[in-house]
């Protein structure tokens, strides 16, 4: 990983573990959403509710980025905060 850098993703609050570990999180749920999108999608395809493509009915930056990316361009972009007395993400922020 080139961009971002790890001392951007830290701001020197936290260690390279905690990143890692909240980066594991985070593309957890991209995956998690991914999967639901697609599912989603699929029972549209199969009941005719639709003319769209499978590809068409996903998001972008779920169907087309890995998500450990997806993860670490959140991160980077403070959709997705790290709070600094656990390693679960801001419930506000993951929400919007």
């Amino acid at each position: 990983m080139i961009y971002p850098s790890i001392d951007e993703l830290t701001k020197g609050k936290f260690n390279r573990y905690t990143l890692v570990v909240a980066t594991a999180k985070c593309a957890r749920l991209v995956t998690d959403e991914y999967v639901r999108q697609r599912e989603a999608a699929e029972k549209l395809i199969s009941n005719k509710e639709t003319e769209k493509s499978l590809v068409a009915m996903i998001k972008r930056e779920f169907r087309d980025d890995k998500a450990v990316k997806t993860a670490i361009n959140r991160i980077n972009t403070g959709e997705f905060q790290i709070k600094e007395d656990s390693l679960v993400f801001d419930e506000d922020v993951t929400n919007g």
